[in-house]
């Protein structure tokens, strides 16, 4: 004989609306304030990739064995704001998207121009304008103030970035008016690439203008500028394509920061108003 179990009107409720609750969380994507409804490589944490060799962006910290910089702080700040903590997966730049791709972490901020190559492999979270400039020795021996000036020098530039394809556009460019070409000294690492100058292994280097600022403050007399900045290019916060839980996480809690003045006082900390997506004009 088969009983049917009595269930009070109040419990069908409290059953109902917690279905609807797990339901609007799936369907939404936002995350809870401890990133429930985000499908995390480690519970409670938001797992970032990032080449933290890329100072005043990511770096390691000289006093800790963690890693600092602009980028760190704005996504351990975001991550907060989830109610996660923050783990730095380090990595090669080269490889960094197809590290997010296989899942070894969340998310990757690093300094990374937003691409029509790179949106194929990715959805970003726009949170930084940047430029590129030229890092020369001291007194500029070689004159060079634009990419023209670099037939027949040699140059360091960090792997697969929009620098390298820059040159090799103009080395190309070089080839076509019958002029020597460049010499492209291609490293993993941009702290070596900065290296090569230094030591006169290279004429100039190439990379985003944040960069070149921090290396002209933390070497005083010893490198300049080859000229001014240019190209404006967009930078995002990678997450995989068609984790729109995440994508929908990280931007609302972007523009928490904004709206709070959080972003704007990371900004200034590191000296990069100037990348400000919110300056226009």
């Amino acid at each position: 004989m088969f009983y049917r179990q009595r269930i009070s009107l109040s419990t069908l409720l409290m059953g109902s609306c917690l279905l609807l609750s797990l339901l609007y969380t799936a369907c939404t994507g936002v995350s809870t304030s401890n990133g429930s409804a985000l499908n995390l490589v480690t519970p409670d944490t938001l797992t970032v990739g990032s080449d933290t060799n890329y100072p005043p962006k990511e770096f390691a910290d000289p006093h800790s064995d963690g890693f600092i910089g602009f980028d760190i702080d704005l996504i351990t700040a975001m991550a907060q704001r989830l109610g996660l903590k923050t783990k730095i997966f380090t990595t090669g730049f080269d490889t960094i998207l197809d590290g997010l791709n296989a899942k070894r972490f969340d998310v990757v901020i690093s300094s990374m121009g937003i691409t029509s190559e790179r949106k194929q492999q990715a959805d970003f979270v726009h949170y930084f304008n940047t430029g590129t400039s030229l890092l020369v020795r001291k007194g500029n021996p070689k004159h060079i103030t634009a990419l023209s000036d670099l037939c027949g020098l040699s140059v360091g530039v960090q792997a697969d970035t929009i620098e390298q394809s820059d040159l090799i556009t103009a080395n190309q460019t070089c080839q076509t008016q019958k002029k020597p070409s460049i010499h492209l000294n291609v490293l993993e690492d941009e702290i070596d690439t900065v290296l090569l100058l230094q030591v006169g292994d290279v004429d100039a280097t190439y990379q985003d203008s944040p960069v070149t600022t921090y290396y002209l403050q933390q070497n005083p007399g010893d490198f300049a500028v080859g000229g001014l900045v240019t190209s404006a290019i967009p930078e995002g916060i990678a997450i995989r394509k068609g984790d729109t839980a995440m994508f929908t996480a990280l931007q609302t809690a972007f523009n928490q920061l904004k709206a709070d003045g959080t972003y704007h006082q990371l900004l200034a900390k590191w000296g990069l108003e100037s990348g400000d997506i919110t300056v226009t004009g």
